[in-house]
């Protein structure tokens, strides 16, 4: 099951000791932040966690794969997350 924005919320709420509201409003404020951050090119680094790098992808060909019809896929910006090494020791259960 995937940690949601609802859960964080209740987190928030159960060990910072803010109201539902305040708890809700910190988590949304922090999340436009990293969105707005993130669409502005920058990369986003949150020490001891990962670091999220947006990255260009220039135009492509592709195929459909249904179809087998070729087309072509445009340039675009994704993000790809980084896992720090204390992330990567706590999954591999190293630490």
């Amino acid at each position: 099951m995937a940690l949601t924005k609802e859960k964080i919320t209740d987190n928030v709420y159960n060990q910072v000791g803010l109201s539902k509201n305040q708890s809700t409003m910190v988590v949304e404020s922090l999340l436009e932040l990293i969105k707005q951050t993130l669409a502005q090119g920058e990369n986003l680094l949150v020490s001891g966690f990962g670091k999220f790098v947006v990255k260009d992808k220039a135009a492509r060909r592709g195929r459909n794969p249904q179809t087998k019809e070729d087309l072509q896929l445009r340039a675009r910006r994704v993000v790809v997350f980084r896992t720090s090494g204390v992330v990567r020791r706590k999954l591999n259960h190293e630490g």
